[in-house]
């Protein structure tokens, strides 16, 4: 980014604030309650805009002013000790639009599913086309091909973020007409290999099923994190999640938290206990107030027993300083 462009994220980070809103209630998904919902809407000609210059349509959250188009490696064939596992199992990657509280301004931020070689070329295109890195790690061990993720975001107009981020990864493999169509649907989807309502009651929330996974995404309703004038939500990155493939007895599980620094340790004994491996501690963001680290684990066995550690991870947020009995509000 050029100095004045810089400049003026400084100045957006300098005047995040940090608050608190409510914590989830058991048994809900992400609802429109959970947000400030003072962010201004992205208009149709905004969201016309995106379309147009990634050649794919997205999904709008109401509750939280996102506009989120997936990027899936649908050109990879993945395993994970040698077996073979869905891409939407941890392997999709995403672009996220929202504009800040004061309407003034925008962000895009992404996070991209990239092999080795693959990185530094869309480093170098990222910078070229005035975005920014804000960071690169694995999600995985045991994978095969080995793969990294890319967070991408920058600061603009809706319309010039889309088109600089068109520009950032149109000769790569994410761009969606360098695609292939994804396979034709499986006969079997995750409804029928897992038991749902049982999963649904240890989580306390209702999963979405993606043709052979489950999967569960939860914000952080507890905090209120603000990023260069954005209020960070679920749909563009703030949430913990938790994807299983595979079958309900032999399951695989993959998934991510989101945490406070002084949740981190706690979060990690707590996987530990629940034999829950632990993939990578990391930032995904930059000028975040407060400063939120995220931690990818992975699992193999029982679902009952995979969900009943990615529960208990649940239960370790929003405690005030490690105290497994007091709430922070």
């Amino acid at each position: 980014m050029d100095t004045n462009k810089f400049t003026g994220r400084q100045a957006l980070q300098a005047t995040a604030v940090l608050g608190t809103t409510l914590l989830f209630p058991a048994g809900h998904t992400i609802a429109a309650a959970l947000y400030s919902g003072n962010t201004p809407p992205i208009t149709a000609d905004e969201i016309a805009a995106i379309d147009a210059a990634l050649g794919k349509k997205g999904s709008y959250k109401d509750a939280e002013q996102v506009y989120t188009i997936p990027l899936p490696r649908n050109d990879l064939k993945m395993k994970i000790k040698g077996e073979p596992v869905p891409i939407p199992f941890g392997f999709g990657g995403w672009v996220s639009f929202k504009k800040t509280a004061d309407g003034k301004s925008a962000m895009v931020m992404s996070d991209t599913v990239l092999q080795m070689e693959e990185v530094n070329p869309l480093i170098s295109a990222a910078h070229a086309n005035g975005l920014e890195i804000a960071a690169i790690h694995n999600h995985f061990f045991y994978e095969e091909p080995r793969i990294f993720y890319m967070h991408i975001h920058g600061m603009g107009t809706v319309a010039e973020l889309a088109k600089k981020y068109a520009n950032t990864i149109r000769d790569s493999k994410l761009f969606p007409v360098n695609q292939p169509a994804p396979s034709a649907p499986p006969p079997v989807t995750a409804a029928a290999c897992f038991d749902l309502p049982a999963l649904d009651a240890i989580v306390k929330y209702t999963g979405t099923v993606n043709g052979p996974t489950y999967k569960y995404t939860v914000g952080r309703a507890d905090l209120k994190i603000m990023a260069m004038g954005v209020e960070m939500t679920a749909n563009i990155g703030l949430n913990s999640w938790a994807s299983f493939a595979g079958k309900h007895e032999d399951a695989h599980i993959a998934g991510d938290i989101a945490m406070l620094q002084s949740e981190v340790n706690t979060v990690i004994k707590t996987l530990r206990a629940h034999n829950l491996e632990v993939v990578a501690v990391h930032n995904h963001m930059l000028g975040d107030e407060p400063h939120m680290i995220f931690l990818h684990y992975y699992g193999r066995g029982n679902a009952t027993a995979l969900a009943q550690g990615f529960r208990a991870a649940l239960d370790v947020l929003g405690k005030k300083n490690g105290d497994m009995g007091n709430m922070k509000m």
